[in-house]
């Protein structure tokens, strides 16, 4: 099969909760192997791709070390994995784990950073999210941020328990997603000519292709790490769990 012919339809924007499936190897290449489908999240605006590992036809465990986008051909995701080559084959029979404990973490942060943007009115220029920790980079030219005020603006709303919604539109409404995009660093994936939006009614909107999850009360107590001065224009803002 030609790798052009190649298409990962993705199950975590549908399902970003479940944490095993079964799939088909599609394709096998030097950048991974590719699934018919796939809850693996490749690498992408700020949060890493998902761990975990897949279970061969004959019981042996491969690990899954890294997932990305093909840089060229976007509706292919790669899955680096810890194995022999030869292994892996196209057509065969996979199930897939998530490493679940990881992702969740990810997602609860990346949804806790919509929370920072709403409350710090400036652009987006750099984001990172981990397990434990992650920040944004805001252009802002004084320093006008309080540690204080975050902590208790992002408690407020993670205790308040809002709904986190999920809904996708049209690549072509340029102007609309130009209007609502913070994130100057971050080019928001189109995938099947649509935008993935991410809304905290009232709070926020976001075109974003991350995962997140469906109630801040989730996200459980964070806290403002530091604020730094990165460069005359950057202000860098860090959160962690607490």
């Amino acid at each position: 099969m030609s790798v052009h012919t190649v298409e990962t339809l993705t199950l975590y924007d549908d399902a970003p909760y479940q944490q095993v499936f079964s799939a088909r190897v599609i394709a096998v290449s030097k950048q991974g192997i590719a699934l018919e489908h796939t809850l693996f999240y490749p690498s992408g605006g700020g949060q890493p791709g998902d761990t975990g590992h897949l279970i061969l036809p004959d019981g042996i465990c491969v690990d899954v070390i890294g997932t990305q986008r093909d840089p060229f051909l976007r509706s292919i995701i790669w899955h680096q994995v810890d194995a022999q080559p030869g292994l892996i084959t196209a057509g065969l029979e996979v199930q897939g784990h998530i490493d679940w404990e990881r992702r969740y973490q990810h997602m609860k942060m990346h949804t806790c950073l919509h929370l920072l943007c709403s409350i710090i009115d400036a652009p987006v220029t750099g984001c990172s999210i981990g397990h434990e920790k992650g920040r944004l980079d805001f252009d802002l030219p004084e320093m006008t941020l309080d540690k204080d005020v975050i902590n208790h603006s992002l408690n407020e709303m993670v205790r308040g328990g809002l709904e986190v919604k999920t809904h996708s539109i049209p690549a072509s409404e340029y102007t609309t997603l130009l209007r609502i995009t913070r994130t100057q660093a971050v080019i928001t994936p189109v995938i099947q000519k649509e935008v993935r939006v991410i809304e905290i009614p009232g709070v926020d909107i976001q075109p974003c292709g991350g995962t997140h999850v469906r109630n801040t009360q989730e996200i459980g107590q964070i806290y403002c790490e530091k604020i730094e001065k990165k460069s005359k224009h950057n202000r860098r803002v860090t959160l962690r769990f607490a």
